[in-house]
């Protein structure tokens, strides 16, 4: 873990030392300007790249600079069981409260009706239940198709129409290769499909590989299916009608968290301590890195709730992943402006322009809470504060430029200019853009309700 850590400290020294070769076009720079967009050109030649190449196995065989600027192991993530919340958070009593009531549903019925065969309502229950509705219905979509097509499209269709004129191992084997080249096609093609693939696989081999020999028996395929559609049943009266958490509500709580986390990381180090620094910042990048992947998958989820909100949900997702990539880009490049203030080597600014850059991210840092709070509570008055602050970073940002320009070697201003003012245009952008949208609900949303038991 040592060495790997070298590595990529050699790979940012290396990647200092090579500023005054990256360059932007100009004529590309200001046509995306006037799209509105926000270009990053860079180029490395081979000397560059020999540069890096060199550095690698020197900081390799330094072992005291590698334990300089390794994490402590207390900042590194401990894999644990259960979740550092499981006994202490009622989110989590009541969903396994849930679970259990729709799993234990199913059982009775399945016994007080003596048909075992649909005892897949029960694995059903167990499967689809996740912590929002939008999500449990995605996912319990996927598995009814994936058991209609795999059980009675493929499964019985091959016992009505083809296994008829089977009379070896190899026909039989033609159909497994064909079913399970399809379902490994949908595996592999995205995570919204994945569950699909595998669903279509099982049904399939539910009905013709639980004996060595040609299942003739429809029934197999059969209850597998209305035992799906009981379990889905269930849920339906469970999930969605007892402690039902919208998918929006968790898409729009991860955004905002990234907001937060991201205005944390912006305002620097809390530490004179470069391996303790390191570490607090490690757990924030996870942890911003969690919550983007949380809003991408909550953002699938809610183009699978229906009701009152629906449209207003929609409008909420359709911002939220214009914002999305600008608020990763603005992540990437706060990452890298973080070497500047923890003064790594080849990263090293001026006492003067050290203070001047941990003002303007100080006012970055409050800019970025302001645009949380205005998706969170949607208050007008926040609006004044934000043009502020954003007027402040402008003559902050142009300070910084003139004093980087004036103090640093030309390729070192060069590459920490391009960051900075990268950095300033994606968050003035973004808080122009959040602060001029108003999402107003009205009194007794259920949203609202569910946001406040959280």
């Amino acid at each position: 873990m040592k060495r790997i850590h070298a590595m990529i400290l050699a790979l940012l020294i290396g990647a200092a030392w090579t500023g005054s070769a990256r360059g932007q076009s100009k004529e590309i720079i200001e046509g995306a300007k006037k799209e509105g967009k926000v270009v990053f050109y860079t180029s490395l030649t081979l000397q560059e790249i020999e540069q890096v190449v060199f550095l690698i196995p020197l900081v390799c065989l330094n072992p005291q600079l590698s334990d300089e600027y390794a994490p402590l192991p207390d900042h590194l993530a401990q894999s644990t069981l259960f979740a550092s919340d499981a006994f202490t958070n009622r989110e989590h009593v009541r969903f396994a409260l849930k679970g259990c009531l729709a799993a234990s549903t199913c059982y009775v019925i399945y016994n007080a009706i003596a048909w075992p065969g649909i005892s897949t309502a029960v694995t059903t229950c167990l499967l689809t239940a996740l912590s929002t509705m939008g999500a449990s219905h995605q996912k319990q979509i996927l598995r009814i198709a994936g058991a209609i097509v795999g059980g009675f499209g493929i499964g019985m269709g091959a016992q009505v129409f083809m296994l008829p004129y089977v009379d070896s191992i190899a026909g039989f084997v033609v159909l497994f290769v064909f079913a399970t080249a399809l379902s490994s096609w949908f595996l592999t093609s995205s995570p919204r499909l994945s569950y699909f693939g595998i669903q279509v696989a099982l049904a399939f081999y539910l009905v013709h590989l639980q004996e060595f020999s040609f299942q003739n028996s429809l029934a197999v395929g059969r209850d597998r299916v209305v035992g799906i559609l009981l379990g889905l049943f269930v849920m339906w009266l469970v999930f969605d009608r007892l402690w039902g958490e919208p998918a929006a509500v968790e898409m729009r709580a991860a955004f905002i968290s990234t907001f937060r986390s991201l205005a944390q990381l912006a305002r620097g180090p809390v530490s004179r301590d470069i391996r303790d620094e390191f570490g607090r910042s490690l757990a924030l990048r996870e942890t911003i890195n969690a919550n983007m992947d949380k809003v991408s998958a909550q953002a699938d989820g809610v183009l699978f709730e229906f009701g009152p909100s629906r449209e207003r949900d929609l409008q909420l997702r359709t911002y939220v992943q214009r914002w999305q990539p600008q608020l990763r880009a603005l992540f990437l490049m706060r990452i890298a402006l973080q070497k500047y203030r923890l003064q790594l080597p080849g990263f090293e600014l001026p006492e003067l322009l050290r203070v001047q850059l941990e003002r303007y991210d100080s006012d970055s840092a409050r800019l970025l809470e302001k645009m949380a709070d205005w998706i969170e509570r949607n208050e007008p008055q926040l609006t004044d504060g934000g043009e502020v602050f954003a007027e402040r970073l402008n003559r902050t940002a142009e300070r910084i430029a003139a004093a980087a320009a004036a103090q640093l070697p030309p390729g070192r201003a060069q590459s920490f200019i391009s960051l900075l003012r990268g950095i300033h245009e994606v968050t003035t952008v973004l808080a122009s853009e959040i602060m001029s949208h108003a999402w107003v609900r009205p009194p007794g949303h259920p949203h609202d309700a569910a946001e406040e038991s959280r």
